[in-house]
């Protein structure tokens, strides 16, 4: 680490990553020679403060996606051929299917199945929520016919139009799995059933100030905007998907709290549940969206929506207040 991952080695010592953390880092840039992995870790180093370790691999893998990007295009190559689908008898009357597969084929399945699930549940099924998305699991793998029809769900990949359009290859992601290859993200734009959306950031922070139309649609209701910007639920640690989230007034609407953008955010139903216990305090500052979370003990937990690029630095092509439309 003294030799590859100086900046990284100094912020364990500043105490801003731990020994866990730091091994995370080394596990993802362990493919890289020791010059790409000392630029890598020069260019994570700024991205280090208050990620948890899942946050912080995601982050790496983006990293040593923009130091060599023909290198982790071809990783993800070599691990979508190794595709394969396994059955491990448990006994007494259970057994695993394990399918590995390509990631937005599994997260569509299990948007799927688990969107069905919690409907089933809503209407009255005594069934588990475990229980219910294997059953329907099963049912959906042993329907007739080949399944020849793709699979319909919600799921959101966050890509530049410069790499939809071929000019560079910035990594994509796929909310719920992390950074994919900008031929992966091209190959899922142009599918049959793809809908685009153009979202508009502002050039100096890289946060969404608003939604472009899709092909065929109005522009899309608040509830859409939110769980794009947030992609996941905004409880430090949990990544559940903002599609599958509920969506929350920060300021209760019986206390006067108004239905904006402003003042929602994406929770999933645990994190949405907790928010009502004895203890916890949910407080969202409007000016960023910075959520903190409170804890009966006393700790802090803070998150702030994830930027959809890089911030411009030394920006100058517009004045203050102006917005500038980037994909």
């Amino acid at each position: 680490m003294t030799t590859r991952l100086p900046h990284t080695l100094a912020a364990m010592r500043a105490g801003v990553v731990d020994g866990y953390k730091a091994s995370k880092i080394a596990d993802v840039t362990g493919c890289l020679s020791d010059d790409l992995a000392r630029l890598a870790d020069e260019r994570l180093s700024q991205r280090l403060a208050g990620k948890d370790p899942t946050r912080l691999r995601r982050a790496a893998h983006h990293v040593v996606a923009q130091v060599v990007p023909d290198g982790y295009a071809k990783r993800v190559a070599r691990r979508r051929a190794e595709r394969s689908v396994q059955l491990v008898p448990q006994g007494e009357g259970m057994a695993t299917l394990i399918a590995d597969l390509p990631a937005e084929t599994a997260t569509s399945i299990y948007t799927r199945i688990d969107r069905e699930a919690r409907r089933l549940r809503h209407a009255g099924a005594t069934d588990t929520l475990d229980q219910l998305r294997a059953d329907l699991f099963g049912k959906m793998c042993l329907r007739d016919g080949t399944g020849s029809g793709a699979v319909r769900a919600e799921v959101f990949v966050y890509v530049a139009a410069t790499t939809l359009l071929g000019l560079d290859d910035e990594p994509a992601e796929m909310t719920g799995h992390g950074y994919i290859p900008a031929w992966l993200a091209r190959q899922i734009a142009t599918g049959p059933n793809t809908v685009w959306r153009r979202i508009l950031t502002d050039t100096i922070t890289g946060h969404p100030i608003d939604l472009g139309r899709t092909r065929y649609r109005p522009p899309a209701p608040l509830d859409e905007f939110v769980r794009i910007r947030d992609r996941e639920c905004r409880a430090s640690g949990c990544y559940r998907p903002s599609q599958s989230c509920e969506l929350d007034h920060s300021l209760d609407w019986h206390k006067h709290g108004t239905t904006t953008e402003k003042r929602l955010i994406s929770l999933c139903k645990t994190h949405h549940r907790l928010k009502d216990q004895p203890g916890w305090n949910y407080t969202v500052n409007p000016a960023d969206n910075t959520l903190t979370i409170t804890t009966p003990t006393g700790q802090h937990h803070t998150t702030r929506p994830p930027r959809l690029h890089q911030p411009v630095s030394n920006c100058s092509c517009r004045p203050p207040h102006s917005r500038s439309p980037r994909d």
